[in-house]
């Protein structure tokens, strides 16, 4: 660490967020000591040497360090497995709940480099206003969705991939969550009053009014099935 980075074709900057990242992921592996950093980091007389320490700490210092080292360096976005994209976004929306910055939340959606899967955080936070009780949950995932909307980061396809799969599900989420039928219509029309969804989307919502009518109408075939 000593001496001065050799000549590379990456620019200076590249090398030392990746020198930086490379270290930060060794220590939280446990390859290195996490006294590395600091025995290193004032003694040093590398300027670049310096600034890759300094990210190194940084990277290490921040919140849900676990998840932000293990994809640094390695394995990382849609290479992860299905479950454990799955834990994260849960991990993510319980994180968002407990400090309610949104801002936070967007960035870690996007660290996890996965827009492909952004319907599960969609998914996830309405299930998540169904079981809630009280009106926090709800006016918090609500405000997320439409932040997260209008900055782009959730596409429309990703966006109604997420309610589909709440709307096709709500027979059985009703089960364990009464009132899950209306606190989901109420949702879904605050949405669509905040732009977050489509007219087409807002309409799919089934109720257990419709559901019954039809169920018994139409040869039994419940209007949902369809979507």
């Amino acid at each position: 660490m000593d001496q001065p980075l050799p000549p590379a074709p990456l620019s200076v900057v590249t090398v030392i967020l990746l020198v930086g990242q490379f270290i930060a992921r060794a220590v939280g592996d446990g390859i290195l000591n996490k006294s590395y950093i600091d025995a290193y980091k004032g003694s040093v007389d590398c300027d670049q040497a310096r600034e890759a320490l300094k990210r190194a700490a940084v990277l290490l210092s921040m919140t849900r360090v676990g998840r932000k080292i293990d994809s640094v360096w390695g394995t990382g976005g849609g290479q992860q497995p299905v479950k454990k994209l799955v834990k994260e976004i849960d991990m993510l929306l319980k994180e968002y709940i407990l400090s309610g910055d949104v801002s936070e939340a967007e960035r870690c959606l996007q660290e996890l480099e996965v827009p492909h899967f952004h319907h599960e955080l969609v998914y996830e936070a309405i299930l998540m206003v169904l079981e809630a009780s009280g009106d926090t949950t709800y006016k918090m995932m609500l405000n997320l969705l439409e932040c997260l909307w209008k900055s782009a980061v959730i596409t429309l396809d990703q966006m109604k991939r997420g309610y589909d799969r709440i709307f096709q599900e709500i027979p059985d989420i009703n089960l364990d969550v009464p009132h899950a039928y209306s606190v989901l219509e109420r949702f879904v029309e605050d949405c669509f009053k905040a732009g977050i969804i489509s007219k087409q989307i807002r309409d799919q919502c089934p109720s257990r009014g419709r559901k019954r009518f039809v169920s018994e109408g139409d040869g039994g075939r419940l209007k949902f099935e369809s979507y």
